[in-house]
């Protein structure tokens, strides 16, 4: 099997990750902050010592490590927990579904309006010109996509993030594919939150995620009930990370996630990046040498390990099949992005998506590009 769905979630993962998993579930298995014996303690340790490499990535506390299932459980925490009631509110045209749909259901709930700004094919002044013609008198929360899930199409989020902190607005980033892959640092984007998967750039498992918080920040709550801590209140704490954390966390998976950061940093996310952006470019370039194929931003190709293709003769779909007949798994559709699909004009249908990941190979790249020869040709 050729795995080439990386920007999905990784796959495989480093062994050092399935260890840590098994490892805790064995010996860590009592539930942690919620006992005073001996496998609480090891669960609470593990989930620790899982803020701490975040915290030692990401630049930021431990403390304001909040653990989530996923990078959408982060993102709505993050939107609904920061908005107030009614305002305006920009986003993206490259935004996942994961931060559009909370976005409009704060419009139906909370009142709010949004805009749209464009991502401006790259062009980093541009995007700051279009954010700005577009900010009203009660702006108060700007959210970005850090790197597009279909294409090379990333934003400048040091300078939108330094918009918004001259201008008092709430700023979110959404790091679902740059986590891993791209230098991060909380203390150069001026960023209120950050939201990340634990699954995709950070090698860890499926089931964890990140909220990274700016040390003065204080969401309101998303979801209440047992924190560990002050059981007598009838509210939740106002204090991080337990006030957004409601119930019991998953210790296998921040074991996990734990084992995936430190693996990263191991292998160095410049290493990574590299690596991804050579398979893609050598990809990219084969394609647009392909009778029948489009590649879609082709401009950008190289400039991160995504590519987005599509075939004259063969929907989305039916491509998909056809790889996937052959062992090659890909993603096709619209790959929860409508946005980013209109952006890039890749068609009603969407377009399929090839997303490599470390242990992807040249031999990975041949084999795809001899199916999608034959297929240009007509010969499958």
């Amino acid at each position: 099997m050729i795995y080439l769905d990386n920007a999905a979630t990784s796959y495989p993962k480093p062994r050092s990750v399935y260890n840590a998993v098994a490892k805790c579930m064995r010996r860590a298995g009592g539930n942690p902050g919620r006992g005073s014996h001996a496998l609480a303690d090891a669960a609470a340790e593990a989930v620790y010592r899982c803020r701490e490499a975040a915290g030692e990535m990401f630049g930021c506390e431990p403390e304001n490590v909040v653990l989530t299932f996923n990078a959408t459980h982060a993102l709505n925490l993050a939107i609904k927990g920061f908005a107030g009631r009614g305002g305006h509110i920009l986003i993206s045209d490259i935004e996942h579904n994961s931060v559009y749909r909370p976005v409009r259901a704060l419009c139906e709930t909370h009142g709010y309006r949004f805009d749209i700004y464009s991502s401006c094919g790259g062009r980093e002044d541009e995007v700051i010109e279009d954010i700005k013609s577009k900010l009203t008198p009660d702006t108060d929360m700007i959210i970005a996509n850090h790197a597009s899930n279909i294409c090379s199409l990333t934003l400048p989020i040091e300078r939108i993030g330094n918009l918004c902190r001259e201008r008092g607005i709430t700023f979110i980033v959404d790091a679902s594919q740059s986590a891993g892959h791209m230098k991060l640092d909380m203390r150069d984007i001026s960023a209120d939150a950050v939201c990340m998967p634990g699954h995709k750039g950070l090698y860890g498992p499926q089931g964890s995620g990140l909220l990274l918080l700016r040390g003065d920040s204080l969401p309101n709550t998303l979801i209440e009930g047992g924190s560990g801590i002050n059981s007598l209140d009838a509210f939740m704490p106002d204090i991080l990370p337990e006030r957004l954390e409601a119930g019991t966390l998953s210790a296998p998976c921040a074991a996990g996630l734990e084992a995936g950061i430190r693996w990263v940093n191991s292998v160095g996310v410049e290493a990574l990046h590299a690596h991804e952006c050579e398979l893609a470019s050598i990809l990219s370039d084969e394609l647009m040498n392909m009778e029948s194929i489009s590649v879609y931003a082709p401009h950008l190709s190289g400039s991160s390990g995504v590519v987005l293709f599509g075939s004259d003769n063969m929907l989305p779909s039916a491509l998909g099949e056809v790889l996937d007949g052959r062992g090659i798994c890909v993603r096709c559709g619209l790959h929860c992005s409508p946005l980013a699909h209109s952006a890039v004009r890749s068609g009603e249908n969407g377009a399929v998506r090839v997303s490599f990941g470390y242990f992807n190979t040249m031999t990975d790249v041949r084999l795809l590009t001899d199916v999608l020869y034959k297929a240009s040709r007509g010969r499958i």
